[in-house]
């Protein structure tokens, strides 16, 4: 009898660093008060508390200083801010002239939507760049060649959540900044996984959410501009601020501009105590220990003579620690309701990112199975749910749930 092993961090980490929950426990007993709405000391300490977790933002996604850190609700409201404000700001620009955008089949339907959207619209077009079938890794060059220009931004995911492949983002910034076309980066995947620098990278645009790799709460995210990105972006809310509350129309300044609306401020407590703790331990050091486990996860996983497909990379360069699995006969819902009836609680399906399996070859068959590794698991826990699979592989009837199993 066990509590369940939780393999599921693409989606959401768990469980968080105990400071955490201190945090947001402490900001409702204690403080309340919503920032910017009083000159009172309670207001007060939670508009400083908006500035030190803006701060530490800043410092792990490596941004250049004097750019900003806007609060999301997640990092899908932070793509779909990018996304629309830039193509909206660039079609008023540029009268009689229709935006276009290049991405790729590794992205998200938090990317893939959006833009769908605004080219049912009319306000948008777009072109997928193809992935490789095997790795997932799309070539920087077929995403370059996709630039044309009318292009007015280009967005790429950093790391995939279906195949853990990381992207040559660096060499994609080098490129955007030379055709002066906006980066756009997806680091829902990678941020607090491993080091990520803005500056360094030429990224212009950083969307992330706060409860994945960051360690806070979930409600929590943000979108990092880079220093002058703010001219060429438009709001899609409008609202109160606290600030120039004379006027009705909203503030130019940032953040205001982009952040009507109270602040989900004890998820953003939680979310700084995270960065706090990320900080403090070194994110160089979150992805030592998560290369440890990509190892573990590699060398003890089953492979084809049991009848699975890993889908992306076969090898630890170049991959973040998640990890889909095809299988020829079991069915990726099947797959994990063996693993949970073994105390394993990881997700199947297509993950929200229908493209990439297109790319892959699993779209039809239901998608994968996917575990995802986060760093409060040790190589134990890794090799444990690889062995499960194998079980699972070699007795397909053993897939039917035994809660009896698994203490709750």
């Amino acid at each position: 009898m066990r509590a369940p092993i939780y393999l599921d961090n693409a989606a959401t980490s768990f469980p968080k660093p105990e400071c955490v929950h201190q945090a947001v426990l402490d900001y409702m007993r204690r403080v309340g008060a919503s920032p910017g709405r009083g000159a009172y000391g309670a207001a007060r300490d939670g508009a400083a508390l908006l500035g030190r977790c803006r701060e530490r933002l800043l410092e792990l996604v490596g941004g250049e200083r004097g750019g900003q850190v806007i609060f999301t609700l997640n990092a899908t409201d932070a793509l779909n801010l990018a996304i629309k404000g830039v193509v909206r700001a660039w079609n008023r620009r540029n009268p009689g002239r229709t935006a276009h955008v290049v991405t790729t089949a590794m992205d998200h339907n938090s990317v893939l939507r959006p833009l769908n959207a605004l080219a049912e619209k009319g306000e948008a077009e777009w072109t997928c760049v193809e992935a490789d079938a095997e790795s997932g890794l799309v070539e920087a060059s077929s995403v370059h060649g996709a630039i044309r220009a009318e292009t007015a931004l280009v967005v790429v995911v950093h790391a995939s959540n279906v195949t853990g492949t990381i992207q040559p983002v660096e060499v994609i910034g080098a490129a955007c900044r030379r055709l002066g076309v906006p980066l756009l980066v997806d680091a829902a995947q990678s941020l607090g996984h491993m080091p990520v620098n803005a500056t360094w990278m030429g990224i212009d645009l950083l969307a992330f959410p706060g409860h994945k790799g960051l360690l806070g709460p979930l409600g929590t995210g943000g979108l990092y501009l880079r220093p002058g990105m703010e001219a060429l972006l438009e709001p899609l809310r409008e609202g109160g601020t606290g600030s120039a509350s004379e006027s009705d129309v909203q503030p130019a300044a940032l953040p205001d501009r982009f952040e009507p609306g109270s602040h989900n401020t004890p998820g953003i407590a939680g979310l700084s105590a995270a960065s706090e703790w990320l900080l403090d331990r070194g994110v160089d050091s979150v992805r030592t220990h998560e290369a440890r486990l990509i190892e573990a996860a590699l060398d003890a996983m089953p492979g084809e003579k049991d009848g699975f497909r890993l889908l992306g990379l076969p090898s630890a360069r170049g991959r973040m620690g998640v990890f889909s699995f095809a299988h020829e006969v079991v069915s990726p819902a099947s797959l994990a309701s063996g693993l949970e009836a073994r105390g394993y609680l990881v997700r199947s399906g297509l993950h929200c990112a229908p493209r990439a399996h297109a790319s892959l070859g699993t779209l039809e068959s239901g998608g994968a199975v996917r575990i995802s590794l986060g760093p409060f698991m040790d190589e134990h826990d890794v090799r444990g749910a690889m062995q499960a699979l194998a079980e699972i592989a070699a007795n397909p009837r053993s897939c039917e749930p035994d809660w009896a199993h698994v203490r709750s």
